[in-house]
């Protein structure tokens, strides 16, 4: 063996082995919460909204557990979405298979993509699993079935994946939806209780189908290796709301950043939201966990590394948590909020330097001389940089900067104006206000 083939072993390897599809270099997504979203509650009243969600600049909808809700111990007149009671079946209350595969083709038409949700941890009382192969499923002291220990998932039942023949049943499972629907991926509820060597093998398996994606409840740097595309940035989102409860300011954004995009593979996906399911119904509305800090902290979720979300309703201004097991209409109407995504949503889509993993520029903090009170990265990729300057105070503010990838001639986003960044310009932010210069 030669010196040179000796220290081969010494080199270093991209951490991230998996191959996220193209079409996922620029995309924002959403989710979808069927049961809510129309009168009818239907697969075919949703599509409807296909159309307005392409124009939004929608790219991948996560539609929430389409499968059979389990009736025993159900919660609420409806049940969770997360009490499975058949892998390989459509719940009526939506619709039919037909209908379900006549949606994502309608969203494949348009240029979007579909992936499910996916609940392997855990099935209702009354799947038939329960009946057929009681040995999936882990046991209490008593010999008996139980929900997940530590939590109030009084409506599900824990699987044991120590259980092969558990481990085939589900990625077959998984094959079953992207060959006989065509769906693109899979949003894995609580990724985490589950071995990450499962997730790795069903990544292998759906690939060799089609290109897929997967997103994982969780955010463990390994579940990136071989397994998930992108991972949830849930202290981000608390980061984020400490600022409006007056637990923290810029700089607290900015450890947030120093600590996250240190600790994760360069390649890994992170979910940026100000809003999803679990906040919206088991703590408070969007508007009262960010208060007057919500557009900052929108345009910061788009802005900075990772892949925005958007929750139903957020576009149309939802103010309030959406009823878990019960219907909860949302209401449809034009709001500010969702003209802010759809801005923000066009520029990611165009500007290279907000693409996804190594697609997109790597965020670099920009030092002020006002860090309590502003947070200001750039962003770079081929020709295109972002500089992003965001206030979160609750007065104007004036600042400058101590760095040089800042200097140049761009426009700002939302005012369309040109602006020359020089070593001694000043900027003035309003109070909660953010500036996006774009070149």
């Amino acid at each position: 063996m030669q010196p040179q083939d000796k220290l081969h072993a010494y080199e270093p390897q991209p951490y991230v082995e998996l191959t996220h599809p193209q079409w996922s270099k620029n995309a924002t997504i959403y989710e979808v919460n069927i049961r809510q979203y129309t009168p009818e509650g239907t697969f075919n009243a949703f599509a409807s909204h296909l159309p307005r969600l392409k124009d939004l600049g929608v790219d991948i909808l996560w539609l929430m557990p389409i499968q059979p809700i389990g009736e025993k111990n159900r919660k609420g007149e409806r049940g969770s979405y997360y009490a499975v009671k058949d892998y390989q079946a459509v719940n009526p209350e939506f619709g039919t298979m037909d209908e379900f595969k006549s949606l994502v083709e309608q969203a494949h038409e348009l240029g979007m993509y579909v992936i499910l949700d996916w609940v392997a941890n855990h099935s209702a009382w009354d799947n038939p699993l329960t009946i057929n192969n009681s040995e999936w499923y882990t046991k209490d002291h008593n010999g008996s079935f139980q929900p997940t220990p530590w939590w109030d998932w009084t409506d599900i039942i824990d699987f044991d994946y120590e259980n092969p023949q558990l481990r085939k049943y589900m990625t077959d499972s998984l094959i079953y939806w992207v060959k006989e629907a065509n769906i693109d991926g899979y949003r894995a509820d609580v990724a985490g209780f589950i071995p990450t060597n499962f997730w790795d093998t069903v990544r292998f398996e759906l690939d060799k189908i089609k290109p897929v994606f997967m997103l994982a409840e969780w955010d463990a740097r390994d579940l990136h290796k071989k397994a998930f595309d992108m991972t949830y940035a849930w202290e981000l989102h608390d980061t984020l709301v400490d600022v409006n409860k007056g637990n923290g300011d810029a700089s607290t954004v900015y450890s947030h950043f120093a600590h996250a995009l240190s600790a994760w593979p360069d390649n890994a996906i992170k979910m940026n939201f100000v809003d999803n399911h679990d906040k919206n119904s088991w703590e408070e509305s969007m508007f009262a966990r960010h208060g007057k800090y919500l557009n900052a902290g929108i345009v910061l979720t788009v802005t900075a590394e990772g892949m925005p979300l958007i929750y139903s309703g957020q576009e149309a201004g939802l103010d309030r948590p959406l009823a878990f097991f019960e219907k909860d209409e949302i209401t449809w109407k034009a709001h500010p909020v969702g003209d802010l995504y759809k801005q923000l949503f066009k520029l990611k889509h165009k500007n290279q330097a907000l693409w996804n993993g190594n697609w997109g520029g790597k965020m670099i903090p920009v030092p002020n001389n006002n860090s309590k009170a502003i947070f200001s990265f750039a962003r770079q990729k081929a020709e295109d940089k972002v500089f992003v300057v965001i206030n979160f105070s609750d007065k104007a503010q004036s600042v400058s900067f101590n760095e040089t990838i800042q200097l140049g001639e761009y426009t700002e986003y939302f005012s369309n104006k040109a602006t020359v960044i020089n070593a001694d310009t000043q900027l003035s932010v309003p109070a909660y206000g953010y500036k996006v210069f774009v070149k």
